[in-house]
């Protein structure tokens, strides 16, 4: 490799790195609300805040757009992608027609060491007094459903799964943080792990259907109470 190209090498990876700094900050920053939705931003005000050019938050930026977290605006800059009553539901709505499926064929195919590692996950609890971070807590519960769809035996079952769990972690963040989901979660999480140990596809689809709307309204019901909330009625 000549002087030259070598420079150029490491100048590319040098914004690569860079750019992959900026969109997993940012990113941070928008699950966990620190960017509430709806918010106007722009790359030189981003650039400042990261001590970075605009070039690398440019590009993550345009990451984070196609994930679906911001909204860009031709001429105009970007906003983070608001929350509204509609998309939480439409989220679980979907969920629940598919984890429901996993479900059953999870109880079915599941080995006894998955469940072992699905009845450990199940266990998992954070607490409003941040014992367990709340997104610790927030990504083993997106483990806990993901172990459940892979259970499934089913490849694009587990894909369709996984994406939604992404597009709800910023959910979960909004949700956990101003209410306690540990009993909750826990109970409905056992009642899960026990139907798919009994081998039953028709308890499994149930417990889980029945955990994904407990899920939606506790989070719609908390999120509307909220005085400063970022949800959009």
């Amino acid at each position: 490799m000549t002087r030259t190209s070598k420079a150029t090498a490491e100048r590319g990876a040098k914004a690569v790195s860079l750019t992959d700094q900026a969109y997993a900050q940012l990113r941070e920053d928008i699950i966990t609300c620190t960017l509430r939705p709806g918010t106007d931003i722009g790359e030189q005000e981003l650039a400042a805040r990261l001590s970075m050019s605009k070039t690398p938050v440019r590009e993550a930026l345009a990451r984070l757009t196609l994930e679906g977290l911001v909204e860009a605006f031709p001429r105009r800059g970007y906003r983070i992608t608001p929350v509204t009553v509609k998309d939480i539901t439409d989220i679980f709505t979907v969920r629940k027609a598919l984890e429901s499926v996993a479900a059953e064929l999870a109880a079915l195919r599941m080995t006894d060491e998955e469940l072992e590692t699905l009845e450990a996950l199940a266990k998992k609890t954070y607490g409003q007094d941040r014992t367990l971070p709340v997104l610790e807590f927030v990504a083993a519960n997106n483990r806990f459903h993901a172990a459940i769809a892979q259970g499934a035996r089913v490849p694009r079952l587990h894909t369709l799964i996984s994406g939604y769990l992404e597009e709800c972690t910023r959910l979960f963040h909004m949700g956990a943080t101003i209410r306690d989901v540990t009993p909750e979660t826990h109970e409905d999480h056992t009642r899960i792990v026990t139907a798919l140990r009994a081998r039953d596809p028709a308890a499994a689809r149930e417990a889980i259907s029945v955990h994904t709307e407990n899920t939606r309204r506790g989070l719609l019901t908390a999120l509307i109470a909220d005085e400063n909330s970022p949800l959009e009625l």
